[in-house]
């Protein structure tokens, strides 16, 4: 009877370190997975969205932040302007949301004639571009601007333009590189 008791405990015992091993291969499939379908990672270029994010920053960006959702005003976002065929992403913040009337007088913002409140930035934008006459956002429209308001190409220029939904990548969601900038984009 102990030969069966003391085997019947080393059956139990590696059963339990093979559910072990097992849960430990789930979770690294199941988080690849996440990963890799639902992250992106990009570098940013260029100082337009400083302070916040600066030049060579590794951000991680949530593709599926909008599957459910609808991008919110100030959310930072990775997009592809329409029409532009590259691989480049854009990092931009919604400044602008659908159906709204924006346009930029005497450097400020201002959303359905009233001014913009609780930007991010308080900075008179030198250079209106496309936003000195009204713009109205149609459906699932977006204007987009950089942090560093008077050094940024965004939706101001035909360039870039309006950005529509389809277009945004995703939220950008983390600072991963470099170390010491880790967490999360606000």
């Amino acid at each position: 009877m102990t030969g069966f008791q003391r085997r019947y405990q080393e059956n139990t015992t590696l059963l339990h370190i093979c559910k072990y091993v097992v849960d430990i291969i789930m979770v690294i499939c199941v988080a690849y997975v996440l990963i890799h379908f639902g992250c992106a990672r990009t570098q940013i270029s260029g100082g337009a969205m400083e302070p916040a994010l600066q030049n060579e920053d590794k951000v991680m960006v949530n593709r599926m932040a909008y599957v459910l959702n609808r991008p919110d005003r100030y959310d930072v976002i990775a997009f592809k302007p329409d029409g532009v065929k590259s691989e480049k992403v854009y990092i931009k913040r919604i400044i602008g949301l659908p159906g709204e009337k924006l346009q930029i007088v005497d450097g400020k913002v201002l959303i359905n004639g009233a001014s913009l409140e609780n930007d991010v930035v308080d900075i008179d934008i030198l250079t209106p571009g496309l936003a000195a006459s009204e713009i109205t956002l149609g459906k699932n429209e977006y204007f987009v601007l950089g942090d560093n308001r008077n050094s940024s190409e965004d939706s101001r220029f035909s360039t870039i333009g309006i950005v529509k939904k389809e277009d945004i990548v995703g939220k950008v969601w983390i600072i991963i590189s470099p170390f010491k900038r880790f967490g999360i984009v606000g």
